[in-house]
């Protein structure tokens, strides 16, 4: 690494230590000498780098009183100092290994020849509770758990009525009122209208170690959506292609028509002017248009104004109409939608759906879209032979959310990585306006 140096040269002020006279280019302001002044600044300016002006701080933030004694007496002077036991040493450093007890026992092999009474261990498990356990790995029980719902409803709670001794002036607080939503039931984003399972159940295909069969039938299906979607996509980029070369057809031609307008209208100037040609002739007795008085043209104007206010007021009039009947028509069409929605719902049995693959209806919860599902495919070339060589795919995290948003548990919403920060100006302060000389 190179080494640092100064700029050559002098750096400072011009300076003049001896002004026998002052009628000279000697006395002028810029030869006068500021080295003192320059050194000064610079010191007070190191000071305040380092944490203040020594010279406005207090006693005790610039001293303190040594309560521990010097650490290197001991050793310039080690009769004087007392030193401790070896013991308290070894004691000191807190070992992590117990120490070894000082009372006698007596040894593991030598015994007194009398037998020692056999107790029962309790912290084995017993070959009846090892079957029992096994059978719930199973999944055969016993005894189930049968969910009864809750007697006790949190709306319904009677309020308590205040006693004679309480404040009579404080407001009366309102009893919670029920949302209407909590009667109605979700209703799943799938486009049967079936009510969807909490856990999926997969396919075959999503095995660490699947069959032929099952994972070349997925990896054909999911070969076919990316090759749609390749397809869609370049669908997309030729019709914007398309769009753009009309464009600038289009505007090539209005350029031509304008250019044509144009030529026209030079043509009828020059006729105007006398340079017509000799086919064209010009009847000298036509009449020529008289001018309109500015009266005539303000009635005109008005009329026109007043046509035009007519024709907005009769447009936006059937506009509000349209948009009265739009709304009447959407809240139809969406109770319809919930009521045949609920109508399949009752009708459905979740145990039909045996594959997490369901077509979606168009309409979605909310105004945001809904998270596309992760693809967890594993191609051909990376199918392992080892448990151990095996990467976890997916995230259960990711598709239980997923899972509560197509089952219509909640709202789509939109991830806000940076909340929105004040607007700060940052400028340099002017040091030197601070000090006075």
């Amino acid at each position: 690494m190179p080494v640092l140096k100064p700029p050559s040269g002098n750096a400072e002020a011009p300076q003049q230590y001896k002004q026998p006279s002052r009628k000279g280019k000697k006395a002028w302001r810029k030869n006068v000498d500021i080295s003192d002044v320059q050194q000064g600044l610079e010191e007070l300016n190191d000071q305040i780098i380092k944490g203040g002006v020594i010279a406005e701080k207090d006693s005790s933030e610039l001293f303190t009183i040594d309560v521990e004694g010097d650490s290197e007496l001991p050793k310039r002077f080690p009769k004087h100092v007392k030193k401790g036991l070896k013991a308290d040493e070894i004691i000191a450093q807190r070992s992590a290994v117990p120490a070894v007890p000082m009372r006698k026992r007596s040894g593991d092999k030598t015994t007194d020849g009398v037998l020692p009474v056999k107790r029962q261990r309790t912290t084995y498990v017993t070959h009846k509770e090892l079957v029992r356990i096994k059978k719930v790995a199973d999944g055969h029980h016993d005894s189930t758990v049968t969910v009864e719902d809750a007697s006790y409803d949190v709306w319904g709670q009677q309020e308590k009525e205040p006693k004679a001794g309480e404040q009579p002036f404080l407001p009366k607080v309102e009893k919670k009122k029920k949302p209407k939503t909590l009667e109605q039931r979700p209703i799943s984003l799938a486009a049967s209208g079936k009510s969807i399972p909490a856990v999926p159940k997969p396919k075959g295909g999503h095995s660490y170690n699947p069959a032929f069969t099952d994972y070349q039938e997925r990896l054909i299906e999911e070969s076919e959506k990316v090759v749609e979607a390749e397809r869609k996509r370049l669908e997309a980029l030729e019709a914007e292609r398309l769009k753009l070369e009309a464009a600038a057809r289009s505007a090539a031609e209005a350029e031509a028509a304008e250019a044509r307008a144009d030529l026209s209208e030079w043509e009828d100037d020059s006729a105007w002017e006398g340079f017509e040609s000799a086919g064209e002739e010009l009847s000298v007795k036509a009449k020529r248009p008289r001018r309109k008085t500015q009266a005539e043209r303000n009635r005109i104007k008005r009329r026109k104004e007043e046509e035009r206010k007519a024709k907005h007021e009769a447009a936006m009039k059937r506009k509000r109409a349209q948009e009265d009947r739009i709304k009447q028509i959407a809240l139809e069409v969406a109770e319809k939608e919930r009521q045949k929605a609920l109508e399949k719902v009752e009708m459905s049995d979740p145990s039909d759906e045996e594959t997490d693959d369901i077509e979606l209806r168009r309409r979605k919860l909310g105004k945001f879209k809904l998270p596309e599902k992760d693809l967890e495919l594993v191609l051909p070339d990376e199918l392992q032979d080892s448990l151990r060589l095996l990467k976890p795919e997916g995230n259960l995290l990711k598709d239980r959310y997923r899972n509560m948003l197509v089952r219509g548990k909640l709202e789509a919403r939109r991830k806000i990585p940076f909340r929105k920060q004040a607007k700060t100006m940052v400028t340099e302060k002017w040091t030197y306006k601070d000090f006075s000389i």
